[in-house]
């Protein structure tokens, strides 16, 4: 029996495990099964008569051969429409104003959102003019989410910026040929409602009552619920959308009564492109003759347009461009186009900052001429989005209002324009209400005006000369975009440079013959050219050192913590390259070898560049994108850039400000300076970037020089090369942990032959130095070189499996390991002389070094000493001592408190001043021998300096977002600044010179020497700390009797050893 039982439960677990992993391989599929089993019963059948009772008499009978009625479930769903309802006193759901998931206040207008789903069709229940349904609608009101997943269960949801309504529905499938033919159903619902109060003026009083919970609302079961959409039987231009109402069907003193609720969104079918008379009152004569077709930009005209369009117009929004060129009406000038727009927009005064335009729902049909030319037919949906809305649930609404403009339109190869017409608000199938025209472009040449990949306008072909005035928007793209457009054209992309000449002024002013210069192009390389395959491919690695995606912190770097600011720098074009270029050994195209020469005249080396600087900080949202284009220097690693960027104003700013070109603001300098490619450990590897206005202080798009630096950077050779200063400064901790070490065992050595002196070497200096050894073994630290240690370099993948670094780090840890054991094995031998000379003498323990005082007098010389920094830094940044939380470059949080971070960077000068205890305790017991080997002391107090030394000569690294960059060492504090790796060796080597002197003359000739006149600064030597004859205490200690003194040594030496 029990091996049966052993059987069953292996069996069991073998059919768990594998059930587990189908569930966890098919997922999908293990979903769809576990879907809640709902049995579709249709009980209301007389109910759902009766109420739908005027959608059956306008019902037409289904024809045989018709099988629309199959393509219900398919084509009758919708999701993220919009509702509204009827403002009667009897609203349908409470919302509670809430935040967006990372507690941004930038969204504040909730979204009325609605969605349906038919989840049954009986047809063994076909009527000649009926077929029974079943349906699932979601309806809520919500700051950022989406309908778009069924909720099943009838229900309401509550929480702060959400409120969500589920309806379960059963009823009739219809249609009519009213209205040029409508598919309609009539539906009866049941769900949970929220209770209303009825006799406060709040009807959701019980919100603001204390304790109550989102958990467990007050409900009211209602099945008096009437819902009838309408759709149109052909989805076209003018009929696309689907309308529904749902109202109540309780008396209105019924508190279940609410409001009647209207519903909007499109049909989800295949279109039919049927407007051609429409969209001839827009497009003919075609192309229509605009501003953008004569400013010499080259336009995509072959045949990919489709596939183009469909995916730039699914990668995010459209950007509004201002109404800079408009001069009449402030109302004429701050409309939006043909869109209406509330108070927000307007708010904008025609600069339109931060409103966007998305594109949905496009459909492309190509067609090929009997002329090898191309066209295409194309519908969309424009919808403009206020700031204030969560962009991303509104890229995902299908209902139509007053902010969308559906459209349809023609695009020819032979122009390349795209020509359509825009329908706002309601339609007719003449289409009365189509009073727009939309011309788009696909251009393929960029220039520093012209970053988009798609660029388009909005006009009016009405009568009305006071309508709008034309808007203007566009696709921007990032450059490793642009270079992805290569896939879909024949054509190469390319780039017109129009602003070298002023970036040869700039270059002029900003980089004069000087000397300096002369030795830094000696000395120092830089980003350059180099031998590769082929010019394209040196040009794309020098490109791909230039771009940069770093951090930055303000320059200089003030007091105060400032938020992080992100750098992204993309090098759009390099002299002749335009993109990245990447062999691949396929092409046809044979490429001659590129050979660097070792000797350019200055205009050979200097290199065409653009690029797209983006700055992400609050503070700089003006500058977020600038488009850049100039010259490069590899002399000096310089660019010396002319920059435009979007200038975001009231169009009367824009209009009175006559020098800007396509709209921007291009009258800005940019310098970016890059770290030389040679002596990367010697000097900061940061890149500096100075955004200067040429624009006079009053005018008001003139703005105040902006510098940055970056946080360091590595070059590809860089991080491809073991070379760099994390492997440099590997080294350097291997070379003095081995001096120190070496230090240590002649200490060993020294006091073999010393003994009497042993007593008197300070167990407080000793204890200094194995604090020092074991905090790296317990926190992971580096034992030196910590200020200098490159954890600051973002490690790349190589150099994270490069196993040269793992094997400098366990020699480190090996090495360090090593110290730890050697000086606690100084300290015991220093402790049993001191036993063994306190046995000699035990009525006389005053006569035995002890290191209470030593200790006493050095804790409160540290103490002082750290309170005296808190305070100064405190003075200095003007900030009291508080706790922040910061993210590690792992992603990680930590709690940083500032007194704990104060205090781990003082334990690094308790260390440097290892010698401080050997002094106080020289003083206090008036030692007249040599305790401490020269080359010991003087070795580690050399090494001990040297991180000091290598700080000076390099740059200091700053990283104000990662603190724990220096767990010991803060240079931004006052000890560990440039003054501090001065002062702190010039003390550290006083006191090395101090215990020389100490150990050269005994104290009564030290007292002697420091005796000036009648004072002295030294008290009068005593006979506290004289030493005992050893060699008759030693005799008497190890044997009792008179015993020879040979045997007296040999026991000394066992002792000792």
């Amino acid at each position: 029996m029990k091996i049966m039982g052993l059987w069953t439960v292996c069996g069991l677990l073998i059919v768990f495990f594998f059930g587990c992993s189908n569930s966890s391989l098919y997922g999908e599929e293990f979903e769809v099964r576990n879907e809640p089993p709902v049995t579709y019963k249709y009980d209301r059948v007389d109910e759902v008569k009766k109420a739908c009772a005027s959608v059956l008499s306008s019902a037409s009978e289904f024809q045989p051969d018709d099988n629309r009625v199959y393509s219900i479930k398919k084509e009758l769903p919708f999701v993220n429409g919009d509702w509204e309802q009827d403002a009667g006193g009897s609203p349908l759901m409470p919302y509670v104003v809430g935040k967006t998931w990372d507690n941004s206040s930038d969204f504040q207008t909730p979204m009325n959102l609605v969605s349906f789903w038919v989840t049954d069709v009986d047809t063994t229940r076909r009527l000649k003019k009926s077929v029974s349904v079943s349906g699932l609608l979601t309806l809520g009101i919500t700051l950022e989410n989406s309908f778009v997943g069924k909720t099943y269960g009838s229900q309401f949801q509550l929480w702060p910026g959400n409120s969500m309504l589920t309806v379960s529905f059963q009823g009739i499938y219809t249609e009519s040929k009213e209205k040029n033919g409508e598919r309609v159903m009539c539906l009866l619902g049941t769900t949970m409602l929220p209770s209303r109060e009825t006799e406060s003026s709040d009807p959701w009083a019980w919100l603001q009552a204390s304790g109550h919970s989102f958990d467990q609302l007050p409900l009211s079961e209602d099945d008096q619920i009437l819902l009838v959409l309408r759709y149109p039987k052909k989805f076209t231009l003018t009929r696309r959308e689907v309308k529904g109402e749902m109202k109540s069907l309780n008396p209105k003193s019924n508190p279940k009564y609410f409001d009647e609720v209207h519903i909007s969104s499109q049909l989800n079918a295949v279109y039919e492109f049927s407007s051609e008379k429409i969209v001839a009152k827009a497009c003919d004569p075609y192309p229509f003759k605009d501003s953008f077709m004569d400013d010499g930009i080259d336009i995509y005209k072959d045949t990919e347009f489709c596939a183009i369009i469909r995916k730039f117009s699914q990668e995010g929004a459209f950007t509004v461009v201002p109404n800079w060129r408009c001069n009449r009406t402030d109302e004429y000038c701050s409309k939006l186009g043909p869109f209406v727009t509330d108070k927000e927009i307007k708010a904008t005064d025609g600069g339109f900052q931060e409103v966007i335009l998305f594109m949905q729902n496009v459909d492309c049909e190509e067609k090929t001429a009997r002329d090898n030319t191309y066209s295409a037919r194309v519908s969309a949906v424009f919808r403009a989005v206020p700031p204030s809305e969560y962009s991303y649930t509104s890229a995902q609404r299908s209902g139509l209002n007053n902010m969308t403009l559906p459209a349809e339109g023609i695009w020819r190869s032979s122009s390349g324009q795209l020509c359509m017409v825009g329908c706002v608000g309601s339609m007719d199938a003449e289409g009365s209400g189509c009073n727009s025209r939309i011309c788009l472009y696909i251009p393929q040449s960029f220039s520093i005006k012209q970053r988009s990949i798609i660029v388009g306008t909005v006009s009016s072909i009405s009568k009305d000369d006071n309508s709008y005035f034309p808007l203007s928007f566009e696709k921007l793209v990032q450059p490793s975009e642009m270079w992805d457009l290569n896939h879909f054209m024949s054509s190469h992309l390319h780039y017109q440079y129009t602003k070298l000449d002023s970036a040869g002024s700039i270059l002029e002013k900003y980089e004069p013959f000087s000397f300096a210069n002369v030795i830094k192009k000696s000395l120092l390389t830089f980003p350059k050219l180099e031998d590769a395959e082929s010019s394209r491919v040196s040009l794309s690695l020098l490109s791909e050192d230039l771009t940069l995606h770093v951090s930055a912190i303000p320059d200089p770097l003030p007091r105060l913590l400032v938020p992080r600011i992100d750098i992204q720098m993309e090098i759009v074009s390099l002299g002749s390259l335009f993109g990245r270029h990447w062999s691949n050994g396929s092409s046809i195209e044979e490429e001659i070898p590129y050979h660097a020469k070792t000797e350019y005249t200055e205009k050979q080396l200097l290199l065409n560049v653009s690029a797209q600087l983006m700055i992400t900080g609050k503070a700089y949202k003006n500058f977020s994108v600038i488009f850049v284009e100039g010259l490069y220097d590899p002399h000096v690693g310089k660019m010396y850039l002319v920059g435009c960027r979007d200038v975001r104003a009231s169009w009367k700013i824009l209009f009175e400000s006559m020098d800007l070109e396509a709209g921007l603001d291009c009258l800005i300098e940019v310098i970016v300076s890059y770290p030389p490619t040679t002596a990367q450990w010697l000097m900061n590897p940061t890149a500096r970037i100075s955004i200067t206005s040429n624009r006079k202080e009053d005018d008001p798009l003139f703005f105040s020089t902006i510098k940055f630096q970056t946080l360091p950077i590595m070059y590809r050779k860089q991080r491809e090369s073991i070379l760099s200063r994390r492997g440099v400064e590997g080294f350097l901790r291997i070379l003095t942990l081995s001096v120190v070490i070496a230090c240590i065992v002649s200490q060993l050595l020294y006091i073999r032959d010393n003994v009497d002196s042993v007593p008197c070497i300070s167990l407080v200096m000793l204890g200094v130095q194995v604090l020092g050894y074991s905090l790296p073994l317990v926190t992971d630290a580096e034992a030196l070189f910590k200020k200098a240690s490159d954890s600051y370099e973002t490690p790349s993948y190589e150099l994270d499996r490069n196993q040269w670094f793992h094997v400098i780090d366990y020699t480190v840890k090996l090495l360090v390991l090593v110290s730890f054991l050697l000086t606690l094995r100084l300290c015991q031998k220093v402790w049993k002389s001191r036993i063994r000379l306190l046995t000699r003498a035990p009525l006389e323990p005053t006569r035995v070094p002890s290191d209470k005082w030593v200790f006493i007098t050095t804790l409160i010389i540290h103490v002082i000493g750290y309170i005296i920094i808190l305070i100064i830094h405190a003075a200095q940044t003007s900030e009291k001592f508080r706790t922040e939380r910061y993210v590690d470059s792992n992603g990680n949080f930590h709690v940083q408190r500032q007194w704990e971070t104060e205090l781990e960077e003082y334990l690094g000068l308790v260390q440097d001043f290892f010698l401080l205890p050997q002094v106080i305790g020289n003083f206090v017991w008036q030692i007249h021998s040599k305790p401490l080997r020269k080359l010991y002391f003087i070795g580690i107090t050399i090494v001990r300096l040297l991180p000091h030394f290598y700080d000076y000569i390099r740059a200091p690294v700053s990283n104000p977002y990662f603190s724990e960059e220096y767990e010991f060492v803060n240079p931004n504090m006052d000890f560990y600044s440039k003054f501090g790796d001065i002062a702190i060796p010039v003390t550290a080597f006083f006191l090395a010179v101090i215990v020389y002197i100490q150990q050269r003359w005994n104290y009564e000739k030290l007292s002697r020497a420091l005796t000036f006149g009648k004072r002295r600064l030294l008290p009068l030597g005593s006979a506290t700390y004289q030493r005992l004859p050893s060699k008759s205490f030693e005799a008497e200690l190890a044997s009792g009797v008179n015993e020879n003194i040979t045997h007296v040594k040999e026991h000394e030496g066992e002792e000792l050893s």
